[in-house]
């Protein structure tokens, strides 16, 4: 365990962001070892019908993934206070929401599995690839609930070593399965998510009992996982709720434009996978800074350590645009042999449009470094309202750039959506920034 209220700022989130750096990196791996696999043995039909799906998956596990962590944020308060009863009492109410939440998940997307995939216009010619990956991807979502919410609550209590160890681990073990079951055993798309679902319960399992093992104030059994009045479940979905609903709203805009990309033609399809992908890599520090932020915020928030707090904020926001000048570097130079390295394709149609999309969008990767930052840092200190109106706003411009500019622009609008709601999405955090430092002044 490590607490994050002592030590110099920029040396604490930088060495607690590490491990989880990594951890976001290997996490990339399973998508990216997925497309390159399904390329490489199949094509890109099955490239195109896992992507016609993915943001669907994306949608349901980017809802957990906010809701576990902000669990974890009300975690980090208790270990900040010096609770460890109230921290163990978080740990297993959030395990039991987070199952809960995730089977509810599951049925909701069965129940309405062939309406979705007509929402999201999922052409004939992979309608069932797509079906056969998507439907499998869902039914291991629980296990997902599971890693996530052990890994959160891991990070609150400054352990980010231990999560990364075991994604590590099942990332390798999931690219095997892939080339086993999509090469060696010729199950297309479905075996692709076999493998990442397979390598998804093997991560939950050990990451429990090394957990169970190594931290005897953190061991729980079945008894433990019933919900009780004085666990602290309203402060708890409070905080949850928040997080789940600006990561699925995010998600949820995303898979809106998903629908309209969907009808631009196959070739449009694996464009959009494949940049989407890449620009998951470019994202993953500035989610890792926000996820950083959240644990560091909400431990000294717990401690009454408020000028921690605003120095954190401070070097990070300078980092992150540090590192946003150095994405739009990439993207004018090596971008086009990035592109054809995850496609397995040189297509023309392909590659330009998926070059296109980063040539622009990352000008403004700086607005989404205030973003992370800014928003993760408010929900650390206990304002879940703020970031929720932001994530609002940009599911609402994506969605009308969905219904009214993408069938006159084409994928042109698309390229232009994100970098046109981050302007928006920002006004609330900035208010609400200030609000707080103006507060914390008085302190």
């Amino acid at each position: 365990m490590k607490e994050l209220t002592k030590g110099n700022p920029l040396k604490v989130i930088c060495l607690f962001s590490l491990p989880i750096l990594l951890g976001r990196l290997f996490n990339l791996a399973y998508s990216l070892a997925d497309m390159k696999i399904l390329g490489y043995f199949l094509g890109k039909d099955a490239i195109a019908a896992a992507g016609s799906v993915s943001s669907l998956y994306d949608l349901t596990n980017s809802f957990i993934i906010g809701l576990t962590n902000g669990f974890g944020v009300i975690t980090a308060m208790h270990y900040g206070s010096g609770s460890m009863d109230k921290t163990k009492r978080s740990l297993t109410t959030s395990v039991t929401l987070s199952i809960i939440f995730s089977l509810s998940m599951i049925a909701v997307c069965f129940l309405a599995f062939n309406p979705i995939l007509d929402l999201l216009n999922v052409s004939d010619n992979v309608r069932q690839s797509a079906s056969e990956y998507i439907a499998i991807m869902l039914a291991g979502l629980v296990f997902s609930a599971f890693y996530n919410c052990l890994a959160a609550s891991l990070r609150a209590v400054g352990d980010a070593y231990t999560p990364l160890i075991f994604l590590i681990l099942s990332t390798i073990l999931n690219i095997l399965l892939d080339i086993a079951f999509v090469g060696s055993l010729g199950l297309g798309t479905k075996g692709a998510a076999a493998a990442t679902v397979a390598s998804q319960i093997i991560c939950a399992v050990l990451c429990h009992i090394y957990t169970f093992i190594r931290y005897k104030e953190l061991r729980f059994g079945l008894k433990d996982l019933i919900l009780q009045k004085e666990t602290g479940i309203r402060a708890l979905l409070s905080s949850g709720m928040s997080m789940a609903l600006m990561s699925s709203m995010v998600a949820f805009g995303t898979l809106s434009l998903q629908s309209a990309i969907n009808s631009l033609g196959d070739n449009i399809v694996v464009a959009h996978a494949a940049t989407r992908k890449l620009s998951g890599i470019y994202m993953l520090p500035f989610g890792v800074f926000g996820t950083a932020m959240a644990t560091y915020s909400g431990q000294n928030y717990g401690a009454g350590r408020m000028d921690r707090i605003k120095e954190g904020i401070r070097v990070m926001v300078v980092i992150s645009c540090i590192y946003s000048a150095l994405c739009v570097l990439v993207s004018y130079t090596i971008c086009p042999k990035i592109i054809e390295a995850l496609t397995s394709t040189s297509e023309p149609e392909i590659i330009v449009n998926a070059v296109n999309y980063q040539k622009f969008d990352t000008l403004f990767y700086f607005v989404t470094a205030f973003i992370c930052v800014y928003r993760n840092a408010l929900q650390g200190m206990g304002e879940h309202r703020l970031p929720v109106i932001s994530s609002f706003a940009e599911l609402l411009g994506k969605l009308l750039i969905a219904l009214f500019l993408t069938p006159v622009l084409r994928y042109t609008a698309i390229i232009i959506a994100e970098p046109a709601v981050w302007f928006v999405m920002i006004i609330p955090l900035i208010y609400g920034i200030r609000k707080k430092m103006k507060e914390l002044n008085q302190t």
